[in-house]
């Protein structure tokens, strides 16, 4: 189930991708298979473990074309282990409302992004967010929880303040909110509530099948109950210095001040010197 739309976000085989905070690895699997260079990263040695079995898993039946590669690494997300402009892609997928420093995650993601690269971020939708923390406690009051809810002009406009153009947004996953209403209703831990094994058996069958009614149907409700939202950004490239010919030759570089003055004293002391030169020749001339 990807949340980022790759018609809308195009990958190139060779793209240089990091998908922060990848989870389970959907977005990262996902990229793997259309050719990039995938670095998978998350703060969880558990999932981080699993996700390289899955890579390695895909390389095995050749689902990943050739020049792809793949790998996953543990990583803190204010401390990227990357040099500058190090990826042309960076996903970062339901993970920044968990983390309090936001803006410090947006400014390392820009520094590791090349000039001209992209970025997809996904967050909550705030509608159907504050739905769920209405109906339970127990759904973000937990250890590494979700701290806070974004509305859609709070979050371009942090993105545009970390020097990132956005240039397209959307909604996800309308057929997913129900579902999240019906846990915290019944208890975000109760797999059992009659109602909340009804919807996850058709969630799954949606996911699976993928059938033409359940696909009309989201489509309908992404823009009034989508569960995610969706920005798209690029990171504008630096402008370029003006080149010599085109800003002109710069005029001779002035003398500094005490250049004149010595100058002076040289004329001063060579006029000296020759009029004693010419009074010498006077009085030798008298002399004979």
């Amino acid at each position: 189930m990807l949340t980022v739309d790759f018609s809308r976000f195009p990958l190139a085989p060779g793209d240089r991708v990091l998908d922060l905070g990848c989870g389970a690895g959907r977005h990262a699997f996902e990229c793997y298979r259309r050719g990039a260079q995938v670095v998978a990263l998350d703060q969880n040695g558990d999932e981080i473990r699993e996700v390289a079995k899955w890579f390695a898993a895909m390389k095995e039946a050749g689902e990943a074309p050739a020049g792809a590669s793949a790998t996953a690494m543990e990583g803190d997300a204010l401390a990227l282990p990357f040099p500058d402009d190090s990826f042309d892609v960076v996903i970062i997928s339901e993970v920044m409302e968990h983390i309090p420093d936001d803006k410090g995650v947006l400014a390392e993601m820009v520094r590791v992004l090349r000039p001209g690269g992209r970025i997809a971020v996904t967050v909550p939708r705030y509608g159907p967010e504050k739905i769920c923390w209405a109906l339970s406690d127990e759904y973000h009051e937990v250890e590494g929880g979700h701290i806070r809810i974004y509305r859609g002009d709070e979050l371009l406009g942090k993105m545009r303040e970390a020097g990132l153009e956005p240039y397209g947004t959307h909604h996800a996953h309308g057929l997913h909110s129900p579902y999240w209403w019906l846990k915290c209703a019944f208890g975000v831990d109760n797999d059992k509530a009659l109602p909340v094994q009804a919807y996850h058996k058709l969630l799954v069958w949606d996911i699976m099948k993928k059938p033409l009614a359940t696909r009309l149907a989201e489509r309908a409700l992404n823009p009034v109950i989508g569960k995610s939202f969706v920005v798209y950004a690029t990171k504008p490239h630096l402008p370029e210095a003006p080149a010599a010919d085109e800003a002109g030759a710069p005029a001779e570089a002035p003398e500094p001040a005490a250049r004149p003055a010595a100058r002076a004293r040289k004329t001063a002391t060579s006029s000296a010197k020759a009029s004693a030169k010419s009074s010498a020749k006077s009085s030798a001339g008298a002399a004979k």
